[in-house]
């Protein structure tokens, strides 16, 4: 009884989390019915005329459409496979740092940029690095080079959202990797150096293939983020100018469904989207659990 009993407060402490859930994640599914209708505020969703799939049939009718499910896919992409490739390679070299002290600083301030809000970047990088009077402008003064107005060329755009990313993020990927790293056995290590083995060829012939899993489970789980380009960072950082490679799925549903009032074609936007990202989790998780073993449940 007494293991029931403390079992029990467990779930008691699940209460106010899945309280959350309900009311900010279950109940508002409801308004998906925005997407068969035109939806006009004053009658509600019951007063709304049924329009079926009308909404979904002008979505792909309209001309920027093609584009901005393009810029979705190629930032997301981009950033995917940045936040893989740079994480592991910082991981890989930080964990040939032998002072201790040296090593937990460098990881420590690599993975501040983490907590901090996009609001707070998107100003820091818009006005104190990418602006006229910025520091790489600055720079490019000093070596004679012209200024460039970063934020505003549809050229640097994306490599600027990418790159910013990544710096944001790779620190929390390189902790993963560096907890996956201590996994594997020292005496591997210990047996190589006796051998004549080189840095390289450690990293190579055992580090790697310690942490093949690791890789593999990071990689198919991040597959259900193909088309989240990440609202907040973007929605801080592009302007007018840049919409040619700038625009995506949540900025668009943002500006139409809040902005432009179309209720009923933001709302298909975004249930298109959480389906087909609904598609590639799932396809993700199973990719896990094939190659990673990964498990849920």
């Amino acid at each position: 009884m007494k293991q029931k009993g403390f079992q029990l407060q467990y779930h008691m402490m699940l209460i106010p989390g899945i309280c959350f859930l309900i009311v900010f994640s279950i109940l508002p599914m409801f308004g998906i019915v925005i997407a068969f209708q035109k939806f006009i505020p004053a009658r509600g969703i019951a007063g709304s005329p049924w329009v079926g799939l009308d909404n979904f049939i002008y979505m792909f009718q309209i001309p920027d459409s093609r584009q901005i499910f393009l810029n979705t896919i190629v930032i997301a992409v981009s950033k995917i496979a940045m936040n893989l490739v740079v994480p592991l390679l910082f991981a890989l070299l930080l964990n040939e740092v032998r002072l201790k002290w040296f090593k937990r600083t460098i990881q420590t301030m690599v993975y501040l940029p983490h907590f901090l809000s996009w609001v707070i970047l998107a100003s820091m990088f818009k006005v104190n690095i990418f602006s006229l009077e910025g520091v790489i402008n600055r720079g490019l003064e000093w070596i004679g080079v012209e200024p460039i107005l970063f934020m505003a060329s549809n050229f640097w755009f994306r490599p600027i959202i990418v790159a910013t990313d990544v710096w944001k993020e790779f620190g929390f990927g390189t902790i993963v990797y560096l907890a996956a790293i201590t996994s594997v056995s020292p005496v591997l290590y210990e047996s190589a150096v006796i051998d004549g083995a080189t840095r390289v060829q450690r990293i190579r012939y055992i580090t790697l293939p310690g942490i093949a899993a690791t890789i593999v489970l990071l990689g198919t789980l991040s597959l259900g983020n193909v088309l989240n380009a990440n609202f907040d960072q973007i929605f801080n950082m592009y302007n007018s100018l840049v919409l040619e490679t700038g625009d995506i799925i949540d900025t668009y549903v943002y500006r139409s469904g809040l902005m432009a009032a179309k209720y009923g074609l933001a709302t298909a936007v975004g249930l298109m989207k959480s389906v087909v990202s609904f598609i590639l989790i799932v396809m993700s998780y199973s990719l896990a659990a094939k190659f990673a073993n990964y498990r849920i449940f």
